[in-house]
């Protein structure tokens, strides 16, 4: 559609609707008219009564279009406590069905409401525009083009110091954020330097459960860009959803944002250097429950171990191999291929210290004529079998742990302390 076309539409649906508004107050006036006539004859005052009657039934309840009129009129043309109201009265509106929040956006609503979050009415404007957000790209990118983003400025501000101070808080900031955050990076450029502390706060607070989870999945959608990871982990971000990725009602939308962060060098250095690293994510491997969460905990291990010896140093040192040992019997389809491969970097590590230690260096370069004697292939090969033998022991152990443990009663404590025993990498080979 041309630009003249739709200026035209635009201008045309305005005028029917300030049409539709002077036809309901001439019928308004009339009806008045008729009542002020007084009684002409029983009938007649039989009839007016009816319709007075009438009247007041519709004026208690008035069809929603004549409410959006309403409102939309004293929004525009209101002073700041018919603003106010109005405001209250578009968000009781727009939570009814989508149409009604696209015949509300099409009024030109959104632009007053982002006009008024610098008003003392910003509270009414923030819950409106929440509303009239909900399920439609179309009016979030309306709110952007009205400048909502440098008039969010203040009340983040305002929002953190809040939460810093001992408050609550409502949490109506953040569910905007959150539904701004969901637009494509490449129609909004979201500050995510200026966010971060009020997101942090929030979640540090004694704020609702639900405003946290709302927190979580903001940090989600910023941390899917790859531009943001450098001002969320330089604001702490990851020591707090390291935190959250522990509790299991927490977990995985914490695990979701470090898997996004751990692939930047700035995101690793930073999930490598926090203390509980690895010993949290090698406890959710233990949670068959939650395979979502098994899955992420695999994936970020997998980072983190990959090209590096001193992390896979500490996972062996943590306990890993039997927790990745389970996931490979019991886990999911993806968890399961992702265990196997971390456990054949760490057979492959073992096979190169053995074969590294198995008998007196000599100084100097290597004689190839020695590495292909038939002594050496067959040292060799005993080696290789030796390390077949150790890893189908260790399988074939703690596959017996896992059995006596699903057929083990949990009333039974000795039971329960044997398979403890069993299943310590004390008893593994490597």
């Amino acid at each position: 559609m041309s630009e003249s076309a739709w200026f035209f539409s635009s201008y045309s649906s305005k005028l029917r609707f300030f049409a539709r508004v002077r036809r309901f107050l001439r019928k308004k006036t009339t009806c008045g008219s008729h009542d002020r006539g007084g009684d002409r004859g029983t009938g007649a005052g039989e009839e007016l009564v009816e319709m007075e009657g009438g009247g007041k039934d519709r004026e208690a309840s008035p069809s929603p279009v004549v409410e959006i009129q309403r409102s939309v009129k004293e929004l525009h043309f209101g002073n700041e406590e018919e603003k106010e109201a109005a405001a209250e009265e578009i968000r009781r509106l727009a939570g009814e069905d989508l149409q009604t929040r696209k015949s509300l956006a099409s009024l030109g609503v959104i632009p007053t409401l982002v006009s008024m979050l610098d008003s003392d009415s910003r509270s009414s404007a923030v819950r409106a525009l929440i509303e009239l957000s909900n399920g439609t790209q179309t009016n979030k990118l309306l709110m952007v083009e009205a400048g909502i983003m440098a008039r969010m400025s203040q009340l983040i501000r305002n929002e953190e110091q809040y939460y810093h101070s001992g408050g609550t808080g409502t949490g109506d900031v953040v569910s905007l954020l959150l539904s701004l955050s969901s637009l494509p990076t490449a129609l909004i450029s979201f500050p995510a330097s200026q966010i971060t502390p009020l997101l942090l706060a929030t979640l540090d607070s004694n704020s609702r459960f639900e405003t946290k989870l709302a927190c979580l999945d903001i940090l989600y959608n910023l941390s899917t860009l790859l531009d943001h990871a450098g001002a969320l982990v330089s604001g702490g971000v990851v020591q707090t959803l390291v935190r959250f990725a522990s509790g299991k009602n927490t977990s995985e939308k914490a695990l979701a944002s470090l898997g996004n962060l751990v692939v930047s060098a700035a995101g690793k250095q930073a999930v490598e250097a926090h203390p509980s690293v690895p010993v949290v994510f090698i406890e959710i491997l233990a949670w068959d429950e939650k395979a979502k969460c098994q899955e992420v905990s695999a994936y970020i291990l997998m980072i983190l171990a990959h090209g590096s010896s001193v992390q896979r140093g500490k996972m062996a040192r943590s306990g890993i191999v039997p927790a990745l040992l389970e996931v490979a019997l019991l886990g999911s389809a993806l968890a399961q291929k992702r265990a196997l491969k971390i456990l054949q970097w760490f057979k492959d590590e073992r096979q190169m210290r053995i074969g590294a230690h198995s008998g007196p260096q000599s100084g100097g370069r290597i004689n190839p004529a020695l590495t292909c004697s038939p002594v050496n292939q067959r040292e060799a090969e005993e080696g290789r079998r030796a390390i077949k033998m150790m890893v189908k022991q260790s399988l074939d152990k703690n596959m017996e742990a896992i059995t006596r443990r699903a057929n083990a009663s949990p009333r039974d404590p000795s039971k329960l302390k044997g398979l403890i025993v069993s299943t310590s990498s004390k008893s593994l080979p490597y």
